[in-house]
């Protein structure tokens, strides 16, 4: 059995070859929660894609998911960052505190993926294992994302 982490404070586990499966209680922290799973409670392994690349997005801008800071133009984090990345723009969402000890093309490949870990449809979202080679790979290509779903916890 492999454990399956959906969202802070909630582990599932999956049978042997299982990949997905449904829950009438959803659970967790919107924002977090990948779409699938907080409309339908649908979760897979994809789900913790979505999750992960909101901490690495939230990691790159030292702002949260759901921060006071988007309040006026912006639903939340991905939407603010998907409108910098469309723009060319995407170098003004990381965090003061880094930007100088960062190279930045890694900051970038950062933002590039954890976009593509938010896509709304789970089948446009790596696999974590794909993630993590696109991490440690600089040579390996990223897809170009999607503009997200965006969405308001309840």
């Amino acid at each position: 059995m492999n454990p399956k982490i959906s969202d802070f404070g909630m582990a599932r586990i999956f049978g042997g070859n299982e990949q997905q499966a449904n829950t009438i209680r959803i659970v967790g922290t919107y924002g977090y929660m990948s779409p699938e799973y907080a409309m339908e409670g649908s979760f897979s392994v994809k789900s913790d894609t979505y999750s992960f690349g909101v901490l690495l997005l939230e990691i790159v801008s030292g702002l949260k998911i759901s921060s006071a800071h988007f309040m006026t133009d912006f639903t939340n984090l991905i939407a603010y960052a998907w409108s910098l990345w469309k723009d060319g723009n995407a170098r003004e969402l990381v965090d003061s505190s880094i930007v100088e000890n960062c190279p930045p093309h890694e900051v970038l490949r950062c933002i590039h993926l954890g976009l593509l870990c938010v896509q709304d449809n789970p089948n446009a979202r790596p696999l974590m294992s794909s993630t993590v080679f696109m991490l440690e790979n600089e040579t390996a290509l990223l897809p170009t994302p999607k503009e997200p779903l965006y969405f308001r916890g309840r």
